[in-house]
């Protein structure tokens, strides 16, 4: 696979074309018009090969000992309801799964309105007409119950495209402030820094906790919020929206970088040799099947995934 990046725009085209014929049932003119794409620049055809190993159906990776971990989680799951309810019963549940492999959950995980698994991406429509999508381990709470029309970030990432129905203002809110969207399609991330708001059509006005003073962000630009001010504003990276579509986008990334956003989606350890950890990666890589997205990483560069158990898996160098 050639890592010579190429544009945003031609990414994002790939990626729209790969999910319009995936399933085959495109029309013979919508083949056609595939055909005139791929043909109309090498940039063009670059973006499919990068995206092409996607098509790769490696079954076996998604095998017997993964299937034994679904289903030993739905029998712990089963076990815990029948010893009761509440939030000690969450907790014991947490506490639990963290055993086998998933990321520490607070309390105000288990006891949001909606709340996303390790891996799980999950888009829903607003009574407003707003479309939420939450990214993997998101928990928000959608209050629409007052004068304002407010989701409450715990965790996690969204997607919101703000619905008109409604003519409350609609705010995110999260520990480190407020974010008042001004007709407009953004993303809020939960960093260990703070709040990241990357602001992908019209403006998002953002106000610290601490602070009373908004700063309003255009289409293209992105900031981190802490509770006490706002950092300096940088462009919004290509393909920043892209996991609303089930897939990674990322350009001349770290392989370290990478094999860290990837362990977001799967539980267990996913870690990379010392000596290959700067090597750079750029393409698309699906997020609904990580063990694909390793194995997409093999002809692309000198590297070999070593998978020692389900939950412990290792890129080294080959």
């Amino acid at each position: 696979m050639n890592n010579t990046p190429v544009s945003a725009q031609v990414l994002e085209d790939a990626i729209a074309w790969k999910l319009s014929l995936d399933d085959n049932s495109g029309t013979a003119d919508e083949q056609n018009a595939f055909m005139r794409w791929h043909a109309a620049s090498e940039e063009h055809a670059r973006a499919w090969r990068q995206l092409s190993v996607l098509d790769q159906r490696v079954s076996a990776a998604a095998g017997p000992a993964r299937q034994a971990l679904v289903q030993s989680r739905v029998s712990l799951r089963r076990r815990i309801g029948k010893a009761g309810s509440g939030l000690a019963c969450m907790l014991l549940l947490g506490s639990l799964l963290n055993w086998v492999g998933a990321p520490s959950l607070s309390p105000s995980y288990w006891l949001a309105d909606q709340r996303t698994a390790t891996g799980e991406l999950r888009t829903l429509r607003l009574e407003d007409g707003t479309l939420l999508s939450l990214n993997t381990h998101t928990a928000v709470d959608i209050d629409y119950e007052g004068d304002q029309r407010v989701l409450v970030l715990h965790q996690g990432e969204i997607s919101v495209e703000t619905g008109h129905e409604d003519p409350r203002p609609l705010l995110v809110r999260t520990d480190d402030g407020r974010l008042r969207p001004l007709g407009t399609r953004f993303l809020v991330r939960r960093e260990a820094q703070g709040t990241r708001l990357e602001v992908l059509q019209s403006s998002v006005a953002a106000m610290p906790l601490n602070s009373g003073d908004e700063q309003v962000l255009r289409e293209g630009q992105q900031v981190l919020m802490s509770a006490n001010g706002l950092s300096r504003v940088t462009p919004v990276p290509a393909g920043a929206d892209a996991w609303t579509r089930g897939m990674l986008v990322v350009d001349n990334v770290r392989l370290a970088d990478l094999l860290a956003t990837l362990g977001k989606y799967r539980n267990g350890h996913l870690g990379v040799a010392d000596e290959i950890a700067d090597l750079r990666v750029t393409g698309s890589f699906p997020l609904t099947d990580t063990d694909l997205a390793l194995a997409s990483l093999v002809p692309a560069l000198p590297v070999k995934v070593e998978q020692h158990t389900p939950w412990w898996v290792t890129v080294v160098p080959r």
